[in-house]
């Protein structure tokens, strides 16, 4: 692919681009749990977490699909394996006891958790250390949007 001339360093490209491949591996993994607690959640409100759990999903989908493209827009491969997705995530994939919403919700909550942090630690990298703003903007957005989900979580647990 041709080198894309964007006014960052292909040495800080090659930063960005691992940095969102991590990124992007907690989003697959996420998107991967949230299925699976949408098709095996059990319970008195079952119907209403089901309906809520598809909507995360959805989301989840539309992130890992832009991160990838932003990978892509710096002129490097995405990282498209299961198992270098489980080499690259902060998450872990621990099959839980239960299939009820509690159990569930709680275990979605630690991986949005998570990922907050993580986003939270290269916001400033991003922009002041690697000159690319518009990433730094991006992984904000993302923040946001997983420091929503977790109240979301956070208040069906309390």
């Amino acid at each position: 692919m041709k080198n894309a001339n964007i006014g960052i360093s292909e040495e800080h490209k090659q930063t960005i681009a691992d940095q969102l491949s991590k990124i992007l591996a907690d989003e697959f993994l996420l998107y991967s749990k949230t299925l699976n607690a949408h098709w095996n959640i059990e319970g008195p409100d079952f119907h209403t977490a089901h309906v809520y759990l598809e909507a995360l999903y959805n989301d989840q989908q539309g992130i890992v699909d832009t991160v990838a493209e932003r990978i892509r827009a710096l002129g490097h491969y995405v990282p498209a394996q299961l198992q270098k997705y489980l080499q690259l995530t902060h998450l872990s994939e621990q099959p839980l006891d239960k299939n009820d919403s509690q159990s569930l919700f709680a275990e979605l909550l630690r991986d949005h958790e998570s990922i907050i942090v993580f986003l939270r630690e290269n916001i400033k990298p991003m922009a002041d250390q690697l000159k690319a703003e518009g990433i730094s903007d991006y992984i904000t957005g993302l923040m946001e949007y997983h420091e929503k989900t977790a109240w979301m979580l956070r208040a069906h647990l309390n």
